[in-house]
């Protein structure tokens, strides 16, 4: 499937959206960062055999780090749901490229985080529902099922919940991140002029 991600990098995007794309790969890159500090924060905390005033110190600069990279990673995201908001302000026109007239822009946010690959969860103790995506932020199940009702999302129900249900944009989804006209629905033939001969279905080939 195609990403927002890869239209952009061919072109194929107008100047608003992609901003969005932009603010939204900023996000990710922000969220990966996140991702690789806490888990080096991880194994200074529970893989070191001694903890000494050496690994202390590395623990502090870590937690430092990790810090400083989750403030980023806000940076960037509430870029993102600026950007969606000024494109909500500017009208009709700027924001049917980028969304429905019925999405909201934290609903864009969503659709925008489960474009880049996402998976529905449950909680084995709970029984809560989330979406987990790869660009690190939680969605919550709530605004899955209104992306869901809308059409523009479909989960693989060939996988259990408590694994991971993959969740992919329909064609309609990507035609709202993207601006694309959805493909319309093939017509009735063009009606046969009376005496035309022979007629086209019994045209032979040459």
């Amino acid at each position: 499937m195609t990403s927002l991600a890869e239209y952009h990098e061919r072109g194929l995007l107008d100047e608003p959206t992609a901003v969005v794309a932009d603010a939204h790969r900023l996000l990710r890159q922000g969220q990966r960062a996140v991702d690789y500090h806490r888990d080096h924060l991880r194994r200074l905390l529970f893989d070191e055999p001694v903890v000494d005033t050496t690994v202390a110190e590395r623990i502090d600069r870590s937690i430092g780090h990790l810090r400083q990279a989750a403030a980023t990673r806000d940076t960037h995201r509430d870029a993102v749901l600026a950007a969606l908001a000024e494109l909500q302000a500017a009208g009709p026109a700027c924001v049917d490229t980028i969304r429905s007239p019925d999405l909201s822009a934290p609903d864009t946010a969503a659709l925008l985080a489960i474009a880049g690959g996402a998976k529905l969860h449950e909680n084995l103790l709970t029984q809560r529902l989330s979406v987990v995506t790869s660009s690190g932020p939680r969605i919550a199940y709530s605004a899955l099922q209104r992306l869901e009702s809308a059409g523009l999302v479909a989960r693989d129900t060939s996988h259990p919940v408590h694994a991971g249900v993959p969740l992919t944009l329909t064609e309609a989804g990507r035609a709202t991140l993207t601006g694309t006209p959805r493909s319309a629905a093939p017509g009735p033939s063009p009606a046969v002029r009376a005496g035309a001969w022979p007629p086209p279905a019994t045209r032979p080939h040459r």
